[in-house]
């Protein structure tokens, strides 16, 4: 990953909706999830930066130790978080390095509202059992063949549980920022790695990892 380092200070400011974190971690948990995917990232979060309002980190996680900014309250699964206390919790509390990937150029305003619709419909969404996450990627690679299957990979309102790049493709997908043709298993922390490439539409880009580095504690 490219050397440049800004704060999380420098970093929260220069945000803007639809860029992309990533977080890698050491822990049992976190090397299962890089091995099983093969990526070097276990943990990816988007960026929702709305008016005059803070910014915000939209993913998934099994914790529940911040406040939900959608509903005030507390809960696993897809959650809206204060962007800054996110990245804090993950780089002191779980331990995991921090990279900003900024989107080219900046979504309009119908992009902002189409992210904030996906929110509004997954927010609460559970996280399943780390020990599926094999089997849920292997299947996410099976090629989509009927229709009807292909009709049913498009619709964000039968997730019944999401993993963490799972809530940020489908709303990429909201966004028109990726085809909604693909499985939202499909997707892993690595696929909005640098390394891999990931086309999409509207002739928009992700630049190169920017390291974050956290305040000392």
């Amino acid at each position: 990953m490219p050397g440049t380092s800004i704060s999380l200070a420098e970093a929260a400011d220069l945000t803007r909706t639809g860029d992309v974190w990533l977080f890698r971690g050491r822990t049992v948990a976190d090397r299962a999830i890089q091995m099983t995917t093969n990526s070097p990232v276990n943990h990816v979060g988007m960026s929702l930066v709305i008016d005059d309002l803070p910014p915000l980190m939209w993913h998934a996680e099994l914790g529940r130790s911040l406040r939900d900014m959608w509903t005030g309250g507390h809960h696993r699964g897809a959650q809206l978080h204060d962007l800054r206390d996110a990245v804090l919790a993950w780089g002191n509390r779980y331990g995991q390095r921090a990279w900003l990937r900024q989107l080219d150029p900046p979504p309009p305003r119908a992009m902002e509202d189409a992210a904030l619709r996906a929110v509004a419909r997954l927010d609460g969404t559970p996280f399943p059992s780390t020990s599926r996450l094999a089997t849920r990627w292997l299947r996410g690679r099976v090629p989509i063949r009927r229709p009807a299957e292909r009709e049913a990979s498009r619709g964000a309102n039968a997730m019944e549980t999401a993993f963490c790049a799972e809530i940020v493709a489908v709303t990429y997908q909201s966004m028109g920022l990726l085809p909604k043709g693909r499985r939202p298993n499909w997707f892993d922390p690595g696929r909005f790695w640098s390394g891999d490439d990931l086309e999409l539409e509207t002739g928009a880009v992700l630049g190169g990892e920017i390291a974050v580095s956290l305040p000392l504690s």
